[in-house]
């Protein structure tokens, strides 16, 4: 297998390492493309089921989402035509449409908050989930909060409990629209097998898991993600790189 492959991205021709996906290749060339089920943390596999990094790709007829697709020699990837854009549009849409209004959301700087904005979504036309559908507040944990009104269903924190973690606690219960994370035998959170390691909370684009002390008996969140900011130079060689530290 060739090490390198050659692939258009965006009109400009790119010469990248195989094994990467489009979604590393583009984000490393700063294009932004958003993502919410791939974190590109340490040991997570991407999943592709959020379908908000559609890309397309000349002669398939469907878009491909960018964190699961690796680019082929020859390839031509678009990620900023009308096609991509308006499906990527439609699916944050989607997305927020369940979730608590941003000024009373679990987690104000969720990354789907961020994500959202990129796109240039603030609200949806459509729907919400009628009443009962959803699970309640579990905080029965000590030190989180489970708050599922604000779930994707993105397995994030499945994928960080079982195979970053390792322990196996996390799973899914439910089918379609009606699918949602539970706890070992969909056990309350602070009576399941859970260490607390926190590995889930750290995973969760939404606020759907937050920690207990950052949620107010309400359940809405802090509305930064620092208490403060101070800029310096890292000082581990001579380049003096200006750096930004969040308190």
């Amino acid at each position: 297998m060739a090490d390198k492959v050659k692939f258009t991205l965006d009109g400009e021709e790119v010469e990248a390492d195989t094994g990467l996906t489009i979604w590393e290749i583009a984000n490393g060339r700063g294009l932004k493309i958003p993502h919410l089920c791939f974190t590109p943390e340490p040991g997570y596999r991407p999943d592709g089921n959020c379908r908000a990094c559609m890309v397309e790709i000349e002669g398939e007829r469907v878009l491909a989402a960018s964190c699961l697709r690796e680019p082929s020699d020859g390839m031509v990837v678009t990620t900023n035509n009308a096609r991509a854009e308006n499906a990527r549009k439609m699916v944050m849409e989607l997305l927020v449409t369940d979730q608590p209004a941003p000024e009373v959301a679990h987690d104000k700087s969720s990354h789907l908050w961020d994500m959202a904005a990129m796109e240039g979504i603030s609200e949806s036309r459509f729907p919400k989930l009628e009443e009962g559908r959803i699970p309640l507040l579990d905080e029965s944990h000590v030190a989180m909060r489970v708050n599922l009104d604000a779930c994707i269903q993105c397995n994030l924190c499945v994928r960080a409990c079982r195979e970053v973690q390792v322990n196996d606690v996390i799973g899914m219960a439910g089918r379609g629209h009606d699918s949602y994370p539970v706890f070992d035998m969909a056990d309350p959170m602070g009576a399941s097998s859970c260490v607390a390691c926190g590995e889930c909370v750290q995973a969760c684009p939404t606020g759907a898991l937050m920690p207990a002390t950052v949620v107010d008996d309400a359940q809405v969140g802090d509305s930064a993600d620092f208490d403060s900011e101070v800029d310096s130079i890292c000082p581990f060689c001579g380049v003096g790189c200006q750096v930004s530290l969040k308190v």
